[in-house]
């Protein structure tokens, strides 16, 4: 549809939309940076969606049974930043569109999560988004399976752009939505036909539409600038069969003279000699920044229409007990039950006496079979390696769309989508999720990992198969460099657990987490339990502790993590059986030390000592806590790799590398 058929047919609509096109150019003209046309492109569809089917209340942005609206396609901000400010969200101020993507506003250049009222999930790289949502979907499922429809019933309505399709993540996730048949998500498709290059086609011969219908998706399609076309469409996609995608054919830069529908409306400002000529197409005789007040008033009018739903879901929540308030309060809000340390110490308790050996992936599974039973808010899964990973306890079932009571998801082999629903699950509210790969796979989950640690989702990653102890598979799946980029990630704790009760330590600080996602490394060959006197006491939390105290005078300081603790412990024996005094320093999490004060630090790691650490990884993360933190370079070794692993039995590969117990040994000695 036109301009002046638009205008004309559907003025009170058009003044609606308007609003957003004209923010999102003054905007961007403003910063003199940003992407004004895919708001200036999707304004119409947007208009539709939130005056007419999204179930929000402005004045209360974190109402549990609102329905989540995510921008997939973050670089067309303003967009949501607009329909913010007209519909009342209090953080979303004129002066925070006219500080966008300035020091200090809460509005970003990308959407970012935690720092503005209505923003769901941050949205930087394309197909986050969309995958993201997927996660979100799935614990609505979950929550309304738990506690009700009359209190979780809602849509995760999603807009996503070209850019964002061709991501590969996408496919991951749609395919994942397609199998558990969400037909509580809904995308709308900004179906322009322009990347940053040039033409959609200059790149990409995709048919879209067929891609998603084979994956089991719902498609229909609209004109995306016909508010009726776009209303029959979203009215359709609430009473379709699974997941949804309705193709939104736009204009970018809807209305732009000379830039319209071309690349240069795509990231760069318009300029002000094209929206002066592009606002007098649209009739708007305003200056920059100026709503009329009936506009805004009418947008507002919009945002409050949500407070009727808003009410009438109270009462329906007020009528549950007490006590199924609480629960459903504390799950929504990831509150941690008290029955997690009482679980934790419980287990740890048992285990000091049985003093098993067992992998650290074998322990985790202990571990979550006690705690799964206590926690209905964890949500599980595996990467197509459930058997491997060991994240599958008895009772949970699989979640499906036959069973949403179930608590496994079975991702398939799809890494990255795996890693982007568990922050879409974490977001919704309700869910504490956990996801297995092997270690060396966060190479394919990097990208939603390194968003849950900067929107800090405590999402826990079950990482096992942890080092060239692995054995026969190779060099390709054993990791020696992802130690080291895991632990180089801020606000991410990376836990390589040396024995059953580190890993239960590990677990218990993973799942009360608030804001920091953790990285649990795993073994995959037996570990003996090292920790054999039982304590209350989280060492694990201390990042590193003293696990062997020096005989005699202190010479040397081994610190080890993981399977590498119970090498250390062997060449200790060594050296001290040769007068050479040593402590055994276990490092579960040099996050967590590194936080400590320098007090505890300077116990653990005196000055004078030599210091040799040991790990079948990369020398990288070491430096500190060798050559720093009164340590010197010339007192200081390390025992682990240089180069990429081998195709062997473990036990043959840790010689073959001279990662053991003499090797230790002489290490030490050459620095004394």
């Amino acid at each position: 549809m036109d301009i002046a058929t638009l205008r004309a047919n559907h003025p009170e609509h058009w003044k609606l939309a308007t609003a957003i096109r004209v923010l999102a150019m003054d905007a961007v003209q403003a910063a003199n940076s940003g992407h004004p046309g895919m708001p200036m492109g999707m304004a119409d569809v947007a208009t539709v969606l939130f005056s007419k089917h999204l179930k929000f209340d402005a004045k209360a942005p974190r109402w549990a049974d609102r329905d989540r609206f995510v921008l997939s396609a973050g670089h067309g901000s303003m967009l949501l930043y607009a329909l913010l400010y007209l519909t009342g969200y209090e953080q979303a101020t004129l002066d925070q569109i006219k500080s966008f993507r300035q020091w200090g506003s809460r509005m970003a250049g990308h959407p970012e999560y935690g720092h503005l009222e209505g923003v769901e999930t941050t949205t930087g790289p394309l197909g986050q988004g969309i995958s993201t949502a997927v996660g979100m979907a799935m614990a609505e499922k979950s929550m309304a399976a738990r506690f009700g429809k009359k209190v979780v019933d809602h849509r995760i309505w999603v807009i996503a752009g070209d850019g964002c399709l061709m991501e590969g993540i996408s496919q991951e996730a749609i395919g994942l939505a397609g199998k558990q048949q969400l037909d509580n998500l809904v995308v709308l498709w900004d179906d322009n036909n322009i990347t940053i290059d040039g033409r959609v086609s200059v790149a990409d011969i995709t048919d879209q539409k067929a891609r998603f219908a084979a994956s089991g998706w719902t498609v229909l399609a609209c004109d995306g600038h016909d508010p009726e076309d776009i209303e029959r469409a979203l009215s359709a996609a609430e009473t379709a069969k699974g997941p949804v995608l309705v193709d939104c054919k736009t204009i970018i830069g809807f209305g732009a003279p000379t830039k319209a529908d071309s690349h240069a409306a795509h990231g760069a400002p318009l300029g002000a000699e094209e929206i002066a000529a592009t606002k007098e197409i649209y009739g708007w005789p305003y200056g920059p920044f100026e709503i009329p007040a009936e506009i805004k008033s009418a947008w507002e009018a919009i945002g409050a229409k949500g407070a009727a739903d808003h009410a009438e879901w109270q009462a329906r929540f007020g009528a549950l007990s007490g006590a199924k308030q609480a629960e459903f309060e504390r799950q929504v809000t990831h509150g941690v039950s008290k029955k997690l340390a009482t679980a934790i110490r419980a287990f740890k308790k048992a285990q000091s006496e049985a003093a098993p050996k067992v992998a650290t992936r074998k322990a985790s599974e202990m571990v979550l079979a006690a705690v799964n039973p206590v926690l209905p808010e964890t949500m599980g899964g595996s990467a197509d390696l459930t058997g491997s990973n060991l994240t599958l306890t008895p009772g949970l079932g699989d979640f499906s769309a036959e069973n949403r009571k179930g608590r496994y998801i079975r991702y398939g082999i799809r890494e990255h989508g795996m890693a982007a629903a568990m922050n879409g699950l974490y977001l919704h509210g309700g869910v504490r999720p956990y996801g297995g790969t092997f270690f060396c796979f966060t190479d394919y989950a990097r990208g939603a990992m390194r968003l849950s640690a900067l929107m800090g989702v405590p999402a826990v990653y079950v990482m096992t198969h942890d080092s060239i102890g692995l054995g026969e598979d190779g060099p390709t799946h054993q990791p020696v460099e992802h130690l080291a980029m895991c632990r180089a990630t801020p606000n991410t704790w990376t836990f390589r657990p040396a024995d059953v009760i580190e890993t239960a330590e590990a677990w218990e600080l993973a799942l009360a987490s608030e804001r920091t996602p953790s990285v649990l490394a795993l073994s995959r060959q037996n570990l003996p339990t090292l920790r054999t006197k039982h304590t209350t006491q989280n060492l694990t939390a201390k990042g590193a502790y003293i696990l062997e105290e020096a005989a005699g005078k202190r010479q040397a300081i081994l610190m080890a993590t993981g399977s590498e603790v119970e090498i250390a412990m062997k060449a200790r024996d060594i050296l001290q059986s040769q007068a050479i005094g040593t402590r055994v320093v276990s490092v579960p999490c040099m996050e967590l030390f590194a936080a400590q004060d320098e007090a505890y630090r300077r116990r653990v790691l005196p000055a004078g000592a030599v210091r040799v650490a040991v790990e079948a990884a990369v020398q990288q993360p070491w430096d500190r806590w060798l050559m720093g933190e009164r340590g010197s370079e010339k007192k200081a070794g390390f025992v682990g790799m240089t180069g990429f692993g081998a195709s062997a039995p473990a036990n043959e590969l840790y010689q073959h590398f001279g990662i053991t117990p003499e090797a230790i040994a002489e290490k030490v000695k050459s620095l004394l």
